[in-house]
């Protein structure tokens, strides 16, 4: 396989201005060297995207983030950029909802099914897109608090903000447990949500461990 000019620059150090002295692109180089210049990546369809990202969930256990398709693109060069997914599919809850019917008509992704309709139905008036670069990574939180002998799940979705801010009156004092940063606060809620969703009782409510409390606590950032 010939090398690209980049990859050129990168092996052995011959930068474009040298070999623009003989050949205006570098095509022409290749093809004087006996190779077939390498084709640019067709555009990937919107059902193979759908597909790439449901399996990514599958792997994670959650729907990704930015940070995700970051990592993945980085460590399988067959899996496309995450700027295509933006580019592609729209704001993030756009693409979420069109994941959401994507895996809704297929049986091996019934697990991602539930966890899109988890995530469009608090996000469904949203705009942003957290595919574009933002100047902060931590647009804010997921916490963990205590009321009693339950524990309340939610986000906040400013970092600079308090940690939580309820809108109901609680019969005991709140105590925050822990708190997740986040670039993705609604994804993330969702997330242990359906981890939890077993000690569910009420709302955003539930009867956790121990164990289950030493879960969450292990994670800083998601």
């Amino acid at each position: 396989m010939p090398l690209g000019s980049s990859r050129l620059e990168d092996e052995i150090g011959i930068k474009h201005w040298h070999w623009q002295r003989f050949w205006p692109r570098w095509s022409e180089a290749l093809r004087e060297a006996g190779f077939t210049p390498n084709q640019l990546n067709s555009a990937y369809d919107e059902t193979e995207l759908l597909n790439k990202f449901a399996k990514l969930a599958q792997e994670l256990g959650r729907l990704p983030v930015r940070g995700d398709l970051h990592v993945k693109e980085h460590s399988d060069p067959k899996f496309p950029s995450h700027a295509t997914f933006g580019n592609r599919l729209g704001t993030k809850v756009e693409l979420i909802k069109k994941l959401g019917e994507f895996c809704r008509s297929r049986s091996e992704y019934e697990d991602i099914a539930r966890l899109c309709a988890e995530y469009v139905s608090p996000n469904k008036n949203i705009p942003e897109d957290p595919f574009k670069k933002s100047a902060s990574i931590e647009d804010g939180c997921v916490y963990l608090i205590k009321s009693g002998r339950f524990h309340k799940i939610g986000r906040a979705n400013s970092a600079g903000r308090r940690e939580y801010e309820l809108a109901i009156q609680l019969p005991e004092k709140a105590k925050t447990i822990h708190v997740i940063r986040t670039d993705d606060p609604s994804g993330i809620e969702a997330y242990w949500h359906n981890r939890f969703a077993k000690k569910r009782k009420n709302g955003e409510w539930f009867e956790l461990s121990a164990a289950d409390i030493a879960i969450f606590k292990r994670r800083k950032f998601m």
